[in-house]
């Protein structure tokens, strides 16, 4: 039988072979690790789609459902405002562009990054082991695991009433503001993306701590989807320089709605959303590899 030929470099000891999850794998660039997690990712969600798409009966009643569900939250709002003129200074179209963009990043993340919440059972029922041994980076196999595509009900939703707002809001528009409302959506959906990571994080530490995690993202929209005006300057502040959840509408819609930001910052902010979305990723990114590698096995 031949044997396996190991290099030897001076000073270094042996080079051991670069295969898959092996120590050698510990050499790969970043880059390359990043498309390997990102196919990883696509291979285990395009698996669970294909699993979904079997019963498609069932998955268009779950997409509707789920849509239908989440519009009740708008709908209690159109009801608020058949007493009401005015909310904060803001009318029904004004605070259905908060609604709108709101709920389509909330859906966009939950859809890419919800399955991050299942991080404190897996370390509880040992599950994660098994995605530790495997070449793809953990976050996107959690992330991709029970991929569900039905949340697609809550983007379409949001970008629906979205849609609905920008038709009948009277904005003067501009090249800048029609820009900003992808861009205030995509990057909304980033930085509740580093909120839920940050989140699966601390569950290594907290063994569950989904409902913490929730606070800020589901809670955070809940309260986002209505003017900051209405909220203490205390709160204001916390939400924009400590977890930046302004920069997900509130400070991208005062602008394309010509409003003055209650902090009285400068109107150039509302187009910081992509930065502070990468700032916000920054921090999750390392406390994710500080959790997993504080991880232990259960031993089961």
């Amino acid at each position: 039988m031949a044997e396996a030929v190991v290099e030897r470099d001076p000073g270094r000891g042996p080079v051991v072979p670069d295969v898959p999850g092996g120590p050698g794998a510990l050499e790969v660039p970043r880059r390359s690790r990043a498309r390997e997690g990102l196919r990883g990712y696509g291979l285990i969600a395009a698996m669970w789609i294909r699993s979904t798409m079997t019963y498609r009966t069932s998955f268009f009643l779950s997409t509707f459902g789920n849509a239908a569900i989440t519009l009740l939250d708008f709908v209690a709002i159109a009801v608020m405002f058949s007493h009401v003129d005015v909310l904060g200074g803001f009318t029904l179209p004004e605070i259905a562009l908060l609604y709108g963009s709101c709920s389509a990043s909330l859906g966009l993340a939950d859809l890419l990054l919800g399955n991050t919440d299942r991080v404190g059972l897996r370390v509880r029922d040992g599950s994660l082991d098994t995605m530790l041994v495997r070449p793809v980076p953990v976050l996107a196999q959690v992330a991709a695991d029970r991929f569900a595509l039905r949340r697609l009900g809550r983007v379409a939703q949001g970008v629906g009433v979205l849609v609905w707002a920008l038709s009948v809001l009277d904005v003067e528009w501009t090249a800048g503001r029609v820009l900003l409302v992808p861009v205030m959506v995509v990057a909304g959906a980033a930085i509740f993306g580093a909120v839920l990571v940050a989140g699966a994080a601390f569950q290594f530490l907290a063994g569950d701590a989904a409902e913490v995690q929730n606070a800020f993202t589901y809670g955070g929209c809940t309260m986002l989807q209505y003017p900051p005006t209405v909220f203490a300057k205390d709160l204001l502040r916390g939400v924009t320089f400590v977890v930046p959840l302004a920069f997900v509408n509130w400070l991208p819609a005062l602008y394309i709605l010509g409003r003055p930001d209650p902090l009285g910052l400068p109107g150039w902010v509302a187009y910081a959303s992509p930065l502070v979305a990468f700032l916000a990723f920054l921090p999750a990114s390392l406390a994710w590899r500080a959790g997993v590698r504080s991880y232990r096995s259960t031993g089961s």
